[in-house]
């Protein structure tokens, strides 16, 4: 069983405004309450209330799953993957359970570093590597060694726990990124994750996160995203936006009307709109940023707060 999040462009903490339908890019973000599978090709239901009864109204289809193993580095397409508290995960693959940080234990996203996000990290038998173009891949023992040292850590101010990934994985991202030193820190389970009620009120006490940045899940509508390219001259990936679940055969901005979702045995409910930042605006095959797209077209189109500091997931 799970819960929702919201959708992407609405202000913080409040359900998207209904506007009309050229004017707003949504999306939905989840938390999930139990442990459930969702694949590809599963239908997406919406609960829809009747004046007797609770039914359900077929609304799409799961088109792409993704994680992102490290916050703001390269996602992994995956065909199923299980829905936890703390988001998806496949296997050893854990959604933002890998966090850059620097000297002084601050979380870095694409944000201060474009070009993290050509790194990707994944997962084969009991190691871990860590790639990137042009570059010597990193192999890690699956396994973090206890006696790496867990490091405080910090996320949008609240902190949070990380066990150092070891000297090769820090000088291998500072090599690739050549500004400052940083470390590669993993979460694990015995440590204490953030809780979702500390950052948004809307969230539940019970409600968690890692390093994510409020909500476990993100989900997007590939009509949504269709019809933000419609408006660009150059177009957009889905993976600008870094959704854990895509949406297929929905129509344009359907997600806004999502209060309670049912993919699978996963029961998902909607818990507040995602505002974006510039992490939308890194080209995720090149890492250059762009200086006004695609966030000038959905502030112009939507309202200011689209161009403030939140990040969705980073």
């Amino acid at each position: 069983m799970g819960a929702a999040g919201s959708s992407a462009l609405g202000s913080l903490g409040l359900p998207a405004p209904r506007l009309p339908a050229p004017s707003r890019l949504s999306w939905l973000g989840a938390a999930a309450l139990g442990l459930a599978a969702v694949a590809l090709g599963t239908v997406a239901w919406r609960r829809a209330r009747s004046r007797r009864r609770r039914r359900l109204q077929q609304v799409g289809t799961v088109a792409q799953l993704w994680i992102y193993p490290v916050k703001s580095c390269k996602g992994v397409p995956v065909s199923a993957a299980e829905c936890t508290a703390l988001g998806l995960r496949c296997g050893h693959l854990r959604d933002r359970f890998w966090l850059v940080i620097n000297e002084k234990g601050n979380m870095v996203t694409a944000r201060q570093e474009p070009r993290l996000v050509l790194i990707s990290l994944t997962c084969e038998g009991d190691a871990l590597t860590l790639g990137a173009a042009y570059t010597k891949d990193l192999q890690l023992p699956l396994k973090t060694p206890a006696t790496n040292a867990v490091y405080k850590c910090r996320v949008h101010g609240l902190e949070i726990e990380g066990r150092d990934c070891g000297e090769a994985a820090a000088q291998w991202i500072t090599s690739f990124l050549k500004t400052q030193p940083y470390r590669l820190v993993y979460f694990e389970p015995h440590l204490q994750p953030r809780n979702s009620h500390q950052i948004l009120d809307v969230f539940r006490p019970t409600d968690q996160i890692v390093y994510s940045d409020t909500s476990p899940y993100l989900i997007l509508s590939e009509a949504s995203l269709a019809d933000l390219n419609s408006r660009l001259e150059k177009k957009v990936k889905m993976t600008n936006f870094r959704p854990n679940i895509v949406i297929s055969g929905c129509g344009v901005y359907a997600e806004d009307s999502w209060d309670e979702l049912l993919i699978g045995d996963v029961i998902m409910k909607r818990i507040m709109a995602c505002s974006r930042c510039t992490v939308t605006m890194v080209d995720p095959d090149t890492g250059v940023t762009s200086r006004k797209e695609p966030l000038e077209t959905l502030k112009r189109s939507y309202y200011p707060a689209v161009a403030g500091p939140a990040e969705a997931l980073g």
